[in-house]
């Protein structure tokens, strides 16, 4: 395994393999999109898109420019794409994904994809469902981390879009809250959520409902 990844060791080291000060919350920034895949009038899947902050990017590919041109190639960044994918299913793919309030079992992940974009790197793949299931009432998507070791925002407010969707269907996106400088403060606490009481995965959840017809 890429010592680099660190990805199935425990959340302490998620996405990095190396020593982080405890104290220091969200240690990884993500902002994200998504693409539920239907097919056949089913949902399959969801395709994820995940831009990583510039800190990890810089850690992350050290040594990967193998022909040393400064450039870094989707192919030079596939084993990391392949090593990240596979460690994914430790956390559940930090996705929920529930049809009529039961939630959906996923499957391996697949294509997945590393690119630079600018100084940062994006990280794509289909998250495929062991079922695919009809929408027989309300779907809801969320897109986290409730320890906050990772943290991740939506693009925008059109971030998770349908493909292949029956017509009729629509969309209603609620973004995770901004960590302002006072949750962060909070966050310097390991245990300082839970004495506190407070919902705040829900507060600092990316949330999607969708209904179709």
């Amino acid at each position: 395994m890429n010592s680099r990844l660190g990805l199935t060791l425990c959340l302490a080291s998620l996405l990095t393999g190396f020593s982080l000060p405890a104290a220091a919350h969200p240690h990884v920034w993500i902002t994200a999109k998504a693409e539920v895949v239907f097919a056949d009038g089913k949902v399959t899947g969801i395709r994820h898109n995940w831009t990583f902050d510039e800190a990890y990017t810089a850690y992350v590919t050290q040594g990967l420019d193998k022909n040393s041109d400064g450039k870094l190639t989707s192919e030079e960044l596939q084993e990391l794409a392949d090593e990240n994918a596979a460690g994914l299913a430790d956390f559940e793919y930090f996705t929920t994904l529930k049809v009529f309030g039961k939630a959906q079992a996923f499957d391996t992940p697949r294509e997945a994809r590393m690119v630079m974009d600018d100084k940062k790197v994006a990280m794509s793949f289909l998250l495929p469902l062991k079922a695919p299931t009809s929408v027989t009432g309300p779907m809801a998507i969320e897109i986290d981390d409730n320890s906050f070791f990772v943290y991740f925002s939506l693009v925008d407010k059109a971030a998770v879009t349908l493909a292949n969707a029956p017509q009729g269907c629509v969309t209603n996106i609620a973004k995770a809250k901004p960590l302002d400088a006072a949750m962060q403060q909070i966050l310097q606490d390991e245990g300082a959520i839970q004495e506190s009481g407070a919902n705040f995965t829900m507060e600092y959840s990316n949330r999607a409902i969708i209904a179709c017809p």
